[in-house]
């Protein structure tokens, strides 16, 4: 299950990155600068705005939840890292052996 909403998690990523340079900038950029800037909407000027704004509105709300569920699911045991663990003594050593003096 983890495996699964993690694939998916990564997928949802990809998506909202490619979403996210989808978009047009908000502020005049060099091709509008020289008359250019009428050519770069695929999708109109305003629906392609909107259908984008929507698209990264949605994969914004996914990318949360689905953090939160990976943070859920992830979560196994206690919730400290050093939580449940018994301290371990150190082993003791043997006398090392002694050698006779010539």
């Amino acid at each position: 299950m983890y495996y699964i909403v993690t694939t998916l998690y990564i997928v949802i990523c990809f998506v909202l990155m490619l979403v996210i340079l989808l978009q047009q900038g908000k502020g005049g950029d060099i091709a509008s600068a020289f008359g250019g800037g009428g050519s770069q909407a695929a999708f109109g000027a305003r629906s392609g705005a909107t259908v984008l704004s929507r698209a990264t509105a949605i994969g914004a709300v996914l990318f949360i939840v689905g953090a939160m569920i990976l943070g859920i699911i992830g979560q196994d045991g206690p919730g400290s890292v050093i939580g449940g663990r018994a301290p371990v003594a150190p082993a003791q050593q043997a006398p090392a052996p002694e050698v006779p003096a010539p």
